[in-house]
């Protein structure tokens, strides 16, 4: 499904984010993507999704070459992906229905639809009785929640989640971890980047770790192990 070859990206000659990085990921696989700070993980997350562009190489994404994108299509592409960032990135004037809708709206969804969809999609996180509270009202842990059903609502082929509990404490943390294994249960490819050991070596699943730009180790079924 998703395959990056020889991909590089510099921001500058002094600053080199990836180096020749080449990985596949197949479809309903979960993979972990670890590396201390700088290593890499946000910058693979930011091709994936064609937020930025590599320097050299080739990602491909099912039938799309991503970096050959233009930016009038990658509205559609990015239809296939849901992405759940640290910082939950929740419009603060809308409640949790709303922030969830939302994500349909731009899609040109009818109401009725979106009515049916969003308290389905809520409930599968545990949020159905808190669909009309506001970001200010909810725990961290229950705007994560409302970032996953955000991103599960147009049920993407792939859900990407950047450091997803880096703001969490380690219940919520989790609560959120066992919603991803779920979402991959349903069918869903799931790319976790994350630098959190003990979620790493409790899931048991695929890791790939990233040192200075480099893919330095790639193991079925990995485990944290970085000094």
């Amino acid at each position: 499904m998703i395959i990056f070859q020889n991909v590089s990206k510099n921001y500058n000659h002094n600053s080199v984010a990836l180096d020749k990085v080449s990985f596949k990921i197949q479809p309903n696989e979960f993979v972990t993507f670890v590396g201390r700070s700088g290593a890499g993980k946000s910058t693979v997350v930011k091709l994936l999704i064609g937020e930025e562009k590599p320097s050299k190489g080739q990602i491909f994404f099912g039938a799309y070459e991503v970096n050959k994108l233009k930016p009038s299509e990658l509205p559609e592409f990015r239809r296939h992906i849901g992405v759940i960032f640290q910082d939950f990135r929740l419009l603060s004037k809308k409640n949790a229905f709303e922030n969830v809708a939302f994500a349909l709206e731009v899609e040109g969804r009818f109401q009725k639809e979106i009515n049916e969809l969003v308290p389905q999609v809520l409930d599968m996180v545990g949020l159905k009785e808190k669909m009309f509270n506001y970001p200010t009202e909810l725990s961290g842990g229950e705007k994560q929640r409302v970032a996953i059903a955000r991103a599960m609502i147009n049920q993407p082929d792939v859900l990407i989640a950047d450091e997803p509990t880096g703001n969490l404490d380690p219940f919520n943390t989790w609560e959120v971890i066992k919603l991803l294994k779920k979402i991959n249960e349903l069918g869903s490819t799931v790319i976790l980047a994350t630098h959190d050991k003990e979620i790493v070596n409790t899931l048991g699943e695929r890791v790939v770790t990233l040192e200075n730009g480099q893919v330095v180790k790639d193991e079925a079924h990995g485990r944290f192990l970085i000094d």
